[in-house]
């Protein structure tokens, strides 16, 4: 027989799509041919399968071989298909048996001397192989990620070792499955941060129902500290959660450890990260910071220092939870479901609204400021909130022993997000319009109450939702069934924002 086929996988956004390496040996002078939408990288393993199986011993097809990688149309890149490729030839040669080739599926880059070399992107390649009821065999240097999508996988470490297996000389060892015990971090406390009330309680209201957040206040307030500990007041991610988060970070290069799947991802680009960096891009499209941050946070700190074209890029996968990244040879789509935070001064010189009198902006300055950040965008954000001065009292303090801990506050925050997916199968932050049109349980008062201040502010109907939204997790957070006119005054007294655009 001089047709084999063996299988592998590509890699399209977090995809793992089949792709069946078929190889035909015929008569004619010796040439190797790869066809089938090869790139670089994929052609030139040719010259790593001849080195790897002269260098282990084993013979090289002295005769016209055709590597087709199907499907035709789909491209391929990466060394991924080097082993494959390889254990093809063997096989259409009679080195191996054929009949055992359509149980496994095979990754992994060859050196020259035919060692296997760890390839990125092995989680939704695992997770496509068990879907497929195929035993997957990785490089050893892959193995513990891989492990996180569980299914029959086998190691190895050389290409002899494959071959040995396959020949029934000698079994490949099975990979080890993940624990579920997880490694403890010292995630920063919510008791470090001194005074500030009002910010961890619209901390607490952003965590309840996964809404965005923006802090406002003077340099040195704590805005960052206060933002670092968000994810340590979210639920662990669940066994899905987590698997989804590992599989961005596998297919960006990014090394996944088991001890730490769970934890939420917390991403801060800095401020003069450009859009492709935020969303994502490239010739060959790879994930942003926000699909990085999918399932976790995205902070922003000081946000109008970020290219307004750049922040507008964001709306849309605020909206949809997902960014779709075209090419002319390609389309790739990234879930980008996060939550967002961001940190800003109220002026150039950070002291507008300073009770002492330390401001020193006109407010035509103040306004091109705060300009930067446009109506669309803001509206996006769920909670406005200022973070003022500590006072002196404040700051000399120590914390009391009834302060609360990150800990006491991620209680109530899982209790408020089972009370969600209980009644709705949803957190309130992702609530549609329409669902809150329909069974949403407010009071009569309190929904007049609403459309009243949204008129007198100028609230957009997007606003009006968020604002919606927010009293919902509140009342969820006090364990009350219906949203009443108190709920609603302390949403709206977190649309900081819009009164500073009124002051000046």
């Amino acid at each position: 027989m001089n047709l084999s086929h063996t299988y592998s996988r590509a890699g399209v956004g977090i995809e793992a799509p089949l792709v069946t390496i078929e190889t035909h040996l015929s008569n004619g002078l010796p040439a190797l041919s790869i066809v089938g939408l090869p790139e670089a990288a994929v052609r030139e393993s040719k010259d790593r399968v001849r080195s790897a199986l002269m260098n282990s011993n084993l013979e090289f097809p002295s005769r016209r071989t055709t590597i087709n990688l199907a499907p035709a149309d789909l491209p391929k890149d990466g060394c991924r298909f080097d082993l494959p490729i390889a254990l093809g030839m063997l096989s259409a040669s009679g080195q191996i048996p054929l009949d055992k080739m359509s149980q496994y599926e095979f990754v992994g880059e060859l050196a020259l001397s035919g060692e296997l070399r760890p390839i990125h992107g092995v989680l939704p390649v695992a997770l496509a192989a068990k879907r497929a009821r195929r035993i997957l065999v990785v490089p050893a240097q892959n193995a513990e990620e891989a492990a996180l999508a569980g299914g029959e996988q086998l190691v190895a470490r050389h290409l002899l070792d494959v071959i040995a297996h396959l020949l029934g000389q000698e079994r490949l060892p099975f990979n080890e499955s993940v624990s579920s015990d997880q490694e403890s971090i010292n995630a920063p406390d919510l008791r470090d941060v001194k005074g500030q009330y009002a910010a961890k309680r619209a901390l607490e209201i952003a965590a309840g129902g996964k809404h965005n957040l923006l802090f406002i206040g003077p340099p040195g307030t704590g805005k960052t500290m206060l933002a670092s500990r968000l994810s340590g007041i979210l639920p662990q991610l669940t066994d899905d959660e987590a698997v989804d988060c590992a599989a961005i970070a596998s297919i960006s290069g990014k090394q996944v450890s088991p001890k730490t799947w769970k934890l939420r991802p917390f991403r801060v680009p800095h401020h003069t990260a450009s859009a492709v960096a935020l969303i994502g891009g490239g010739s060959h499209p790879r994930p942003g910071e926000v699909s990085l941050a999918h399932h976790g946070v995205l902070f922003l700190d000081e946000l109008p220092e970020f290219d307004r074209k750049v922040l507008e890029v964001l709306r849309e996968p605020l909206e949809s939870g997902a960014v779709t990244i075209s090419r002319a040879a390609r389309q790739a789509e990234y879930p980008a479901k996060f939550q967002l935070i961001a940190a800003m001064n109220p002026c150039p010189c950070g002291h507008f609204g300073n009770s002492r009198g330390r401001c020193r902006c006109t407010p035509d300055q103040i306004r091109r400021y705060l300009l930067k950040l446009s109506g669309p965008f803001l509206d996006r954000v769920d909670l406005h909130v200022e973070v003022p001065l500590m006072t002196k009292q404040e700051f000399q303090s120590e914390p009391a022993a009834d302060v609360e801990t990150t800990k006491d506050v991620r209680h109530r925050v899982e209790r408020a997000h089972r009370q969600q997916r209980n009644r709705q199968g949803k957190l309130n932050g992702e609530l549609q319009a329409a669902e809150l049109e329909k069974g949403f349980d407010i009071e009569p008062k309190a929904k007049q109450f609403t459309l009243d201040v949204m008129e007198k502010l100028g609230l957009s109907a997007r606003a009006y939702h968020r604002i919606l939204r927010v009293s919902r997790t509140i009342a969820d957070l006090d364990e009350k069934i219906q949203v009443s006119q108190s709920h609603v005054a302390e949403a709206i007294g977190y649309r900081k924002i819009e009164r500073m655009m009124q002051q000046v």
